[in-house]
Order: C-alpha cells, then structure tokens, then sequence
C-alpha cells in the first residue's frame, strides 16, 4: 500500500553528474554509447521494468545527456554529444583547477625551502 504521507523526493532533477550518480541510469546512458535504441529494447538488457526505464531515460533527457526522436511507433533514444562534451569541459575545468593548485602548492613549499 503506497502512503500519501510520503514527502516528494526532488531526485530527478540536476545536471549531467547527478543524472549519472545513478548506477541503474548510468548503465543505460553506456548501453547507448554502443548505438540508439528503444525503451523496450533497452528493458530486455536491465533487470528494471519498462516505465523505470522511461523514467532514467527522461531524467539523462533533462540532464542533456540523450536525445531522442520518432522511429515509427517507437521512440529511439541516443547520447547527445554537445551533452557529454559540456560534460568533459566541466570535468576538464576541475581537473586544470586541481593541477593548478597543486602546482601552487609546490611552489610555495619549494621557496619556503630555499
């Protein structure tokens, strides 16, 4: 019995780290890395049922992660490249940010050194 008590969870909103902290939406997002496919299609590979599927494939959506289009009856979702090179670039970004500060570091214990 599902209680109408239960507070709303806002879990499925966020951006493309958050979309992807998900273990279950992180494997969909890597089965389209191989090619687009459909909600069912991806259902067989996955022990979660069909409208789980549709929900992980509509928070990756909003993330701007995947996109998807009409294929006659069905709808084929595939990555979105602008999404995972945002992706890359934010990650870059906090790379280079921690090089640079561990560079900093470096350089101020080796002056204090000398």
């Amino acid at each position: 019995m599902v209680s109408y008590n239960l507070p709303f969870v806002d879990t499925y909103q966020g951006d493309g780290l958050t979309a992807l902290a998900d273990p279950s939406r992180r494997a969909i997002f890597e089965a389209l890395c191989h090619g687009p496919s459909a909600v069912g299609e991806l259902a067989q590979r996955f022990p979660i049922s069909r409208p789980a599927v549709s929900q992980h494939l509509k928070v990756l959506k909003d993330a701007g992660l995947v996109i998807d289009h009409a294929a006659g009856t069905r709808r084929l979702y595939r990555i979105r490249p602008e999404g995972v090179a945002e992706l890359r670039a934010y990650l870059d970004q906090m790379w280079n940010d921690a090089l640079a500060a561990f560079a900093a570091v470096v350089e101020r214990e080796q002056s204090e050194e000398n």
